[in-house]
């Protein structure tokens, strides 16, 4: 698909078939994560991929949506913010570098005509929890990757003119 029309057509899907998501695809939108830029090239994130199956119970905990445990898999992104580059006022970069990351694995999923939901209002508490995670390591953002099951729904947008400026504010 051309570039442009992938932006125009990926949507925020909530309703998920049941079919399994194949290896191969699965495959595809990690190394679209894993080719992702990050500042410095210091890649400061991990993944983890979640079967659902068996788990909704548990991932309710983290966000409880019927349509986040309806795919048959969620991907957690995870940033660790002492392997990420640091501006010299500071910023972390950990958390920009994790939200480039999920985009080009979102865009890739919609690529596929895989679906995705970017869900970032979950539980942080029973996310370290049940996903086990170490001290060092934040979640950051989740989403669900499966077969749409719903068509998607007008998007609104701001035009270019209220959101570019040009040489200065």
């Amino acid at each position: 698909m051309e570039f442009l029309e992938l932006i125009r057509t990926r949507y925020s899907v909530r309703a998920y078939k049941p079919d399994p998501v194949g290896e191969e695809e699965l495959q595809k939108v990690l190394e679209a994560a894993r080719l992702a830029p990050t500042a410095a090239n210091r890649q400061p994130f991990q993944l983890i991929v979640i079967h659902t199956e068996g788990r909704e119970a548990e991932l309710r905990r983290i966000y409880d949506r019927d349509w986040f445990v309806q795919a048959p898999l969620v991907i957690c992104a995870c940033g660790i913010s002492g392997g990420a580059w640091t501006r010299e006022d500071d910023r972390n970069f950990a958390p920009v570098d994790v939200a480039i990351v999920m985009d080009h694995l979102i865009l890739a999923a919609a690529d596929l005509g895989l679906g995705t939901c970017w869900v970032g209002a979950f539980n942080v508490a029973a996310t370290r929890e049940v996903l086990g995670l170490p001290d060092e390591v934040e979640p950051i953002i989740f989403t669900p990757l499966g077969y749409p099951d719903d068509q998607p729904k007008p998007k609104k947008r701001k035009s270019l003119e209220d959101l570019v400026r040009y040489e200065r504010w």
